[in-house]
């Protein structure tokens, strides 16, 4: 579990292509303080698992399924990358739960500067955006925000500066693709509601009584 609160920016340093999966190395500094292997760290909102550390690095195996669904596969070296450590019990809790269970992927479609802030519509699927409400939370590539507007086909977030130069979010432009995330208490609520709402699947009738045995 995370909470969206990116630490610091690592470089990828390789990416080693295996049968079905990828063997991801970042270099880091800061996430690495108390890294062990078997932790996790947020890539890009994606949770791997340190599988080996060095003094300047780690490394995560990515999955098929992470593969499919996520944009790591589309890393190359030298990219830059938004690294999170798990929470700490006892520690700040500055945004909102984060799992690194991407939802989906998006891309950039529009960015917009005003004032001091710098607005980025994202197109998305209707699954995912069916998962947003306006000044709910949203994790965009492991980064907490606010959602301003749920569209048809998008949704719009806002950077402050500090956001836009702490995070790779403040380099990504249109035409670029990002991992989302929704609010995992949104989810949950959607899954009680669709349960409530959901019919039942067999009338109570003679019938039935009498094909699972209460009368004869």
């Amino acid at each position: 579990m995370f909470t969206g609160i990116v630490e610091e920016m690592g470089r990828v340093s390789a990416m080693e292509e295996k049968t079905d999966a990828i063997r991801l190395t970042v270099r880091a500094l800061r996430v690495l303080e108390d890294a062990s292997v078997g932790d996790s760290i947020s890539v890009n909102g994606v949770c791997v698992t340190v599988t080996d550390r060095s003094a300047s690095s780690f490394s995560a195996d990515i999955m098929p399924e992470t593969i499919k669904a996520t944009t790591l596969k589309e890393l190359g070296r030298d990219d830059p990358v938004n690294l999170e450590r798990a929470i700490q019990a006892g520690g700040r809790y500055g945004g909102h739960f984060v799992t690194g269970h991407v939802d989906g992927t998006g891309k950039i479609v529009r960015t917009v500067l005003k004032g001091n802030a710098r607005y980025l519509d994202i197109e998305a699927s209707r699954d995912v955006l069916s998962g947003l409400v306006q000044k709910g939370s949203v994790a965009v590539d492991g980064t907490s925000l606010t959602v301003f507007r749920v569209g048809d086909r998008s949704f719009t977030i806002s950077l402050i500066p500090h956001t836009a130069e702490q995070t790779i979010l403040g380099r990504k432009d249109v035409g670029d693709k990002v991992n989302i995330e929704c609010d995992v208490l949104q989810k949950y609520i959607r899954k009680q509601k669709k349960t409530i709402e959901k019919p039942p699947t067999q009338t109570l009738t003679y019938e039935a009584l009498r094909e699972n045995g209460f009368i004869h």
